[in-house]
C-alpha cells in the first residue's frame, strides 16, 4: 500500500476552490482546477509516493504487472489499469458530449490512425481504442443534463414556450415521437445555417424569459438551464439541443451512470467520477472545440426516456471489524446510515463503493482482490494493509496492488468518507 498523488487537470470550466478545499489547501488555486486524475492513463498518470521519491503509476504497472494488476485482470484487460478514478469540479458547464461503444471506439481509433490524424490534432475524435462508460457520484449538489427526454414531454415543453418560429420543429417531433423523430430534430438543430440559427435562437430565448417570468411549474428548471447556457455559450446551437435532454440534480451520495451513446453535459458541482480508462469524447455543442456531426450521430443513442438516478445499495458484505455495525437504512440521497454502499453498474472495468464512518461504524474493511484505489473525501482515516500503515486525510489517496491483503480502515474523526475503486469483473 502506497500513497497516490493525483494529476491535476486545468480546464476553463473548473473551480479554483472546490478541489483545493477538498485537498485541505488554505488558499484557492491560481488556475481553475477541473479534474484530479487518479489512475494510469498515459495522458496524465498519477504518481506513487515512495520513501525515495515518486514515480508514475504507469511505470509501476509496467515493472511488475502481475503483482500490481493480478493475473485475471492481465488476461482480461492486458497490462493496463482498466479504470480511471477522478475528482471532478465543474464551476461552469462542460460541453455536450457522448462516448463511443467498444466497437465504435476500436473502429474509429483504427480509422484515424490509418488516415494519419495526429493524436493532438483538434479534429481528432479517438485518443484510444476503448469505450468509456462512466459513473459520477455527487459530493455536493451536482447538476447535469443527461439523455434525451421522452419525446411527448419535449413536445409539451417546446409548446409551452409559445414561440411561433418553433412550430415546424415541434411538428417534426410531434409527427414522429420516437428515437427517429429525436434524431431528425437534433440533427436539424445542430446543422442549422448561421442565418437561420441567428433568428431562431433569440426567439426561443425570448420565449424562455417569458416562461420563467410567468411560470413556476413543470419546466422552469429546464428552461432556466437553457438561459444560463446561452449566457455561457452565446449563439451556440447546443443551447437548443439542451432543451431535448433530461435535467438531473444529484444530491450528495447519489450517482449517475452513463453508458455509450448518452448525450450529456455536467453543469455544476463537485463529484467523484470513475470510468473505463479512456479519453474518447465526441462533442455535440456548448463548446468552441471541434464538433464532428457525422461521427457524433454515429454514436448517439436517441432513445428518449427518464434518466435513472442511482442510489447505492448497502453492501451485505460490509466486512466491518471492531465495534462497527453494518449500515442500516438509506435516504433518497444515499447519505443516511453508515457502512458500505455499492454503486452497481454493468461496466466490467470498474466497481465503486462508498464507505461511511461514524460512531456506529468506526472500522471498515476493503476486501482483497484486484488493484484498488482509495480516496478520502471527508474526515480522516488510518489504513492498515499487512505491515503497512497510511494516514488518509481528506483529499489523500492510496494505491493497493492486486497481491496485497485486505485493507482495514479506522476513522480518526467523528465522521469520515472514503471511496474505493476496484476492477468490476
Amino acid at each position: 500500500m502506497r500513497e497516490l498523488e493525483g494529476a491535476l487537470r486545468s480546464y476553463a470550466w473548473g473551480s479554483r476552490t472546490a478541489i483545493a478545499e477538498l485537498r485541505g489547501l488554505a488558499t484557492p488555486s491560481n488556475h481553475p482546477e477541473a479534474e484530479l486524475w487518479l489512475g494510469a492513463h498515459p495522458g496524465d498518470p498519477a504518481r506513487v509516493i515512495t520513501e525515495s521519491g515518486s514515480e508514475s503509476l504507469l511505470e509501476v504497472l509496467h515493472r511488475e504487472p502481475e503483482r500490481e494488476l493480478g493475473r485475471e485482470n492481465l488476461e482480461a484487460f492486458g497490462e493496463r489499469l482498466p479504470f480511471l478514478l477522478k475528482l471532478l469540479a465543474a464551476e461552469e458547464p462542460l460541453s455536450l458530449q457522448a462516448h463511443p461503444s467498444a466497437v465504435q471506439a476500436d473502429e474509429g481509433f483504427r480509422r484515424e490512425n490509418a488516415l494519419g490524424v495526429p493524436m493532438e490534432s483538434p479534429i481528432r475524435n479517438y485518443k484510444d481504442g476503448s469505450h468509456k462508460p462512466e459513473l459520477v457520484v455527487a459530493l455536493s449538489r451536482f447538476e447535469a443534463l443527461a439523455g434525451f427526454r421522452e419525446p411527448t414531454r419535449t413536445v409539451k415543453l417546446l409548446r409551452a414556450l409559445a414561440v411561433d418560429e418553433l412550430e415546424p420543429y415541434i411538428g417534426l417531433l410531434e409527427g414522429q415521437p420516437d428515437s427517429d423523430g429525436l434524431r431528425a430534430l437534433f440533427t436539424t438543430w445542430i446543422t442549422l445555417p448561421s442565418t437561420v440559427l441567428g433568428t431562431l435562437l433569440p426567439a426561443v430565448l425570448a420565449g424562455c424569459i417569458t416562461y420563467v417570468a410567468h411560470h413556476d411549474a413543470e419546466f422552469v428548471t429546464e428552461i432556466r438551464t437553457a438561459l444560463e447556457l446561452s449566457e455561457a455559450y452565446p449563439g451556440d446551437a447546443g443551447v437548443l439541443a439542451a432543451l431535448l435532454l433530461n435535467r438531473v440534480t444529484l444530491e450528495p451520495g447519489q450517482g449517475l451512470f452513463l453508458a455509450a451513446g448518452n448525450l450529456h453535459a455536467y453543469l455544476h458541482g463537485l463529484a467523484v467520477e470513475i470510468m473505463a480508462n479512456s479519453d474518447n469524447v465526441l462533442r455535440g455543442g456548448l463548446t468552441p472545440k471541434h464538433v464532428d456531426v457525422p461521427e457524433l450521430l454515429r454514436v448517439l443513442d436517441f432513445v428518449g426516456a427518464d434518466i435513472e438516478v442511482l442510489d447505492p445499495a448497502p453492501s451485505p458484505g460490509s466486512g466491518q471489524s471492531g465495534s462497527g455495525q453494518s449500515g442500516s437504512g438509506q435516504s433518497g440521497s444515499g447519505q443516511s446510515g453508515s457502512g458500505r454502499y455499492e454503486y452497481v453498474t454493468p461496466a466490467p472495468e470498474f466497481r465503486l463503493t462508498r464507505l461511511e464512518f461514524d460512531s456506529n461504524a468506526t472500522d471498515l474493511v476493503v476486501e482483497a482482490g484486484g488493484p484498488r484505489i482509495l480516496i478520502c473525501t471527508d474526515g480522516a482515516v488510518t489504513a492498515t494493509c499487512g505491515a503497512d500503515t497510511l494516514d488518509l486525510d481528506r483529499g489523500r489517496a492510496a494505491w493497493i496492488a492486486a497481491d496485497e491483503p485486505v485493507v482495514h480502515l479506522t476513522t480518526r474523526t467523528p465522521t469520515a468518507q472514503v471511496f474505493s475503486a476496484v476492477v468490476g469483473r
